[in-house]
């Protein structure tokens, strides 16, 4: 009884042990941490090319944050969330990929400061949070307005964002370039969407970048089939896009079927050629002179006889169309794709002035169709280079310029480019933060000193004394020159605007709102739990 009397342990004296938590949410830091460390260095227009090496065996050079991430295989669970990031910002804005998980690397770095101060994780995101509305508000304050009219700001705008890519010294020819394709495509009726869809991009080898041309109507990297010695060049062409085989049908079921006799074989053959010739006369009666044929599974879409037809009949094919092109060429030729010999009409044609086959310089070849009646709202670009990686990197490249351009169409607004929103940004919320009560005050300070990793990562990026020009500019935007931001070329501050470094307001506003959700997920978690 004695032992029962014993009171029980009083509820104050329990110890909770909070190092296992403290211990996950470090290492997701220091994971996130590392990530946004690996793309550092290729920041700005003076950033390194990483060299990607795929275990298949084929090799990757860029510079793109999105492309770098993509292909690195990152298992730690948080850092894997650095990587979505920069997926986001790819989908969001288009550009800015490095930028953004640098600057959620700087805030996890100021977060780990602030948590290892003892200030708890919640009060810390939440002050992030407050810290990243406002950080919006000062970029809208900065920003300038643009119009559509102004393609001038448009191509700026485009060249800066491609001065950091490994095609920087193509910059006069592919921001135009961009540009031009982005306004093409844009519809009055709905002048906020654009879709980059409707921008078809088609590589081929030879050349040099140089050589990279708009095309106002359709683009294949394919051959016309020279079989039989069809045409290569049709005027007043109408063309088909078809879905069906013209070879001669199968059996259902796999199975064989044995002739003996050669009447019979002959009969076969002759009801193919019956088969495949009824087929051509249905198409030639609605006037159709150019086919384009879907790539087929289930047997041959052409066969050596149905093109020898085709030849005669003086129809000029190309096959091997990608299922998923067929969107693209019906929206551009102003047709419908025909999955039946039986439903081929006149109506359901497109019409073109020209149909050719061009031989490039270097023993290539590809199809043009030009002249369009009707066309579509599309473009396609020709991208050469001398090799594959160059292609590769000149259509990431190319794809950012174009979405930085579709980013001014949705939000017109253009903000400095070089480090000078960031400075001003460390500038106004730090001295926000001095008008904030307690805790929160302490952190939006911690955030405002990390976003100036920004214009400290450019400056080391090109060889530059980090320490001194970022307190340069930071003296500068006190003096109240917003735009002042770091010319990488002359290796000195000035006036950004003035120097043609301009980006959409949209590229800056998504990386903050981004890397700071990203920042709070990752603070918010205190456990991890495997589950087999």
């Amino acid at each position: 009884m004695a032992s029962a009397a014993v009171s029980p342990a009083r509820p104050t004296e329990t110890f909770v042990d909070n190092k296992r938590k403290d211990d996950i949410r470090m290492a997701n830091i220091a994971a996130a941490q590392a990530v946004a460390d690996a793309v550092r260095t290729s920041l700005g227009p003076k950033g390194m090319d990483k060299m990607i090496s795929v275990a298949s065996g084929e090799v990757i050079i860029t510079n793109d944050g999105a492309t770098i991430l993509n292909k690195m295989e990152v298992l730690q669970p948080a850092a894997k969330f650095l990587v979505e990031l920069s997926k986001s910002q790819d989908v969001v804005a288009g550009d800015g990929t490095t930028t953004v998980v640098v600057i959620a690397g700087a805030l996890l770095k100021a977060s780990l400061t602030l948590l290892s101060a003892g200030i708890h994780p919640t009060i810390v995101s939440d002050s992030l949070h407050k810290a990243a509305i406002k950080a919006v508000e000062i970029l809208s304050a900065m920003a300038v307005p643009v119009e559509l009219s102004d393609r001038e700001s448009l191509v700026k705008s485009a060249s800066t964002s491609l001065n950091s890519k490994l095609v920087s010294q193509y910059s006069t020819l592919l921001a135009p370039l961009a540009v031009d394709s982005v306004l093409s495509v844009v519809d009055p009726d709905k002048p906020d969407l654009v879709d980059l869809k409707d921008i078809k991009i088609v590589k081929k080898l030879g050349g040099t970048v140089d050589d990279t041309q708009s095309v106002k109507g359709l683009v294949f990297d394919k051959k016309v089939s020279h079989a039989a010695g069809g045409p290569t060049r049709v005027e007043n062409a109408k063309i088909a896009v078809i879905q069906f085989q013209i070879s001669p049908p199968k059996t259902d079921i796999e199975q064989s079927i044995v002739v003996s006799d050669y009447s019979q074989m002959d009969r076969i053959l002759k009801e193919e050629r019956n088969y495949i010739l009824g087929m051509i006369k249905k198409i030639k009666a609605t006037g159709c002179n150019v086919l384009l044929i879907q790539k087929s599974i289930l047997r041959d879409a052409v066969t050596d006889l149905s093109l020898h037809y085709l030849a005669k009949a003086k129809i000029l094919v190309i096959k091997d169309i990608e299922r998923d092109e067929i969107e693209f060429i019906t929206k551009t030729l102003n047709c419908l794709p025909i999955s039946n010999v039986e439903h081929f009409r006149a109506e359901k044609l497109g019409y073109a002035n020209l149909v050719e086959e061009v031989p490039l310089g270097d023993g290539g070849k590809i199809v043009k169709i030009m002249g369009i009646k009707e066309m579509g709202r599309t473009t396609s670009v020709l991208v050469r280079g001398s090799n594959h990686l160059v292609i590769d990197e000149a259509e990431r490249s190319l794809h950012d310029a174009l979405c930085v351009v579709r980013c001014l169409v949705s939000k017109k607004f253009l903000i400095a480019g070089g480090g000078a929103p960031e400075i001003e940004l460390s500038r106004q919320l730090g001295a926000w933060a001095k008008a904030l009560q307690g805790m929160e005050g302490y952190c939006v300070r911690a955030f405002a000193e990390a976003v100036e990793v920004i214009p400290y990562t450019l400056a080391e990026n090109a060889g530059l004394n980090p320490i001194a020009i970022v307190t340069e500019l930071r003296n500068r935007h006190a003096q109240g020159e917003i735009n002042a931001g770091i010319n990488v070329r002359k290796g000195q501050i000035t006036n950004i605007l003035e120097e043609n470094v301009v980006q959409p307001l949209l590229v800056s506003t998504s990386a903050i709102t981004l890397a700071a959700e990203c920042v709070r997920m990752i603070l918010k978690i205190d456990d991890i739990v495997t589950v087999r």
